[in-house]
């Protein structure tokens, strides 16, 4: 197994990287190694991405509600292959984030570099705008500060303008505050910690750019610019904002639509410049399952609007390119992949993983067993009414599409009401769980779909020894398979074939829990590895 699957939650890493036969026989690379590359960049779910150079690096963050550590930071070195170096939240301030709040939480983050700091802005649509920054991007980053105690405010983008002043530009979410195509503007202290008055509106796009949101505010050249997806997720469009006054009145242009291309929206990211003087788009995509894939598109400029992706149809609006050269930077003989697969080796888990809520350290060890995660069994709520509802689910992204993932497990169940397994979670969720039914182990294959809230058992299998290997198979389309196996090579198919769903906001994830329906039992599952492979 590759060294380079393996990633570790430490406050600062290297960029590592991949020879081309290693990358080839990785699950996802979208670098063609001939000087292009093919989008998607990402095959995962990095939802509202924005972007930044500081000198010869990029980073970038993204969306992650309320899955924890949240605010993934990742690294590039060419805009096309990127690694997750950190997690910029780790703490939250919140006390219902301790279970699992679908769709609420951390939406559409901002970073940005300036005096020695890297800051990132977002917003929490029932709770306000946060800030946090940090010297180093790998961490470690400040505690969570409330720029501003609102409701419905999201999509927070800062801007330090060449006198000093600071901005801060955010978009309304409808369904708290009922407004979705107003954009705001606030005056900003310096130092990023308050807003200075209550901010005026500078574009109204109800009328041609209905559900305007995720503003990300530039300055180049004479023009303020203003980049913001209008239209809705999968049926939207990029829209720019120009004037050469910050509030104002801004021309509006659509530079960026899917055209004749099958990549929906396309929209929602962050316009990024190199050193040689290019300009790049780099968005998302929403693929069902998959969730809010990203793309990377070449950004022209003629008469100082900018053109993103290629005008194939010369309607004066730019199409998402499937193949492009790479972007122009400075030679990189080997290239980053994301993490995927963990051996458990460490003594900190890797950086793909994250909790369905806010983790807590008593639910898991790396060092009990040494080479393993140990998940231990936690008591479920009372008022459980399916795995949805568990906050002690550890999983990570889809990572491409099409794979598959394997699972050695050992089970140590003292009670009937324990139980650990491997489960496909979105709004509905399939899972295969070892239980200790009373009479012995069985392995249960089962599913739960959202539209009629119940949890059907398609197959049970009685189990005659405690290890077992669990594997899923990924087709197009996230149709998952689910297997088992006693020694790892000879795999048995288990119940039937499951559609994976999309969650709130969030694409399917492939997760390990422990759950026990008793305060303090003594039961646990050890899981030796977790190996993705094509």
């Amino acid at each position: 197994m590759a060294k380079y699957f393996y990633i570790f939650l430490i406050i600062a890493c290297s960029i590592g990287g991949q020879t081309r036969d290693e990358a080839n026989n990785n699950l996802f690379t979208s670098d063609n190694f001939d000087g292009t590359y093919s989008n998607p960049i990402i095959h995962a779910d990095y939802s509202d991405p924005d972007v930044i150079r500081v000198e010869d690096d990029f980073y970038l963050v993204s969306s992650s509600f309320s899955q924890f550590p949240g605010l993934p930071v990742l690294h590039s070195k060419d805009l096309v292959n990127w690694k997750i170096i950190s997690h910029a939240v780790k703490e939250y301030p919140f006390d219902e984030f301790k279970k699992p709040q679908h769709g609420n939480g951390i939406w559409a983050p901002s970073i940005r570099y300036h005096e020695g700091y890297y800051w990132i802005f977002f917003g929490d649509p029932d709770h306000g705008i946060l800030m946090t920054k940090a010297k180093n991007p790998a961490g470690p980053w400040t505690p969570l500060h409330l720029v501003a105690k609102a409701n419905g405010w999201i999509d927070p983008c800062p801007l330090w303008d060449d006198d000093g002043q600071a901005y801060l530009i955010h978009a309304w979410a409808k369904s708290r505050s009922g407004i979705n195509a107003i954009l705001t503007l606030h005056r900003m202290s310096s130092d990023g910690t308050k807003l200075l008055d209550d901010g005026l509106p500078v574009f109204d796009g109800k009328n041609i750019h209905p559900t305007i949101e995720g503003p990300k505010l530039y300055r180049k050249n004479d023009f303020y610019y203003i980049f913001a997806p209008a239209g809705g997720v999968k049926t939207g469009w990029q829209t720019v904002l120009r004037s050469k006054n910050i509030y104002g009145p801004y021309e509006s242009r659509v530079v960026l639509e899917q055209g004749s291309t099958n990549i929906n929206g396309p929209h929602q990211g962050a316009m990024v410049e190199l050193k040689s003087g290019e300009s790049w788009f780099v968005h998302f995509q929403d693929k069902f399952a998959y969730g809010r894939i990203v793309h990377l598109n070449p950004v022209s400029w003629k008469d100082n609007w900018p053109i993103i992706g290629i005008d194939f149809d010369q309607n004066g609006i730019g199409e998402p390119v499937q193949v492009y050269n790479k972007p122009d930077v400075t030679k990189i003989e080997k290239i980053a992949l994301l993490q995927t697969s963990d051996e458990f080796d460490k003594s900190t888990l890797g950086l793909q993983w994250q909790w369905e809520a806010l983790g807590n350290s008593k639910w898991i060890s790396l060092n009990d067993k040494k080479g393993s995660l140990r998940l231990y069994c936690i008591q479920n709520s009372s008022k459980l009414l399916s795995l949805k509802d568990l906050p002690n689910i550890i999983g990570q992204k889809f990572p491409a599409n099409e794979f598959s993932v394997e699972v050695k497990m050992t089970v140590n169940l003292k009670d009937s009401s324990d139980s650990g397994g491997l489960v496909i979670l979105g709004s509905d969720y399939s899972a295969m769980e070892v239980s200790n039914s009373g009479s012995g182990l069985k392995l249960i294959k089962k599913t739960f779909h959202e539209k009629n809230k119940k949890e059907v058992i398609e197959e049970i299998i009685p189990l005659t020894k405690n290890d077992i290997f669990l594997k899923i198979y990924i087709k197009n389309g996230a149709i998952c398979s689910f297997a088992y196996s006693y020694e790892g090579k000879s795999y048995h198919l288990i119940g039937k074939e499951f559609f994976a769903q999309p969650g709130r906001w969030v694409g399917a994830k492939i997760g390990l829990y422990a759950i026990s329906g008793k305060a303090k039992s003594k039961s646990y599952v050890d899981v030796d590895y977790i190996r993705f492979s094509k």
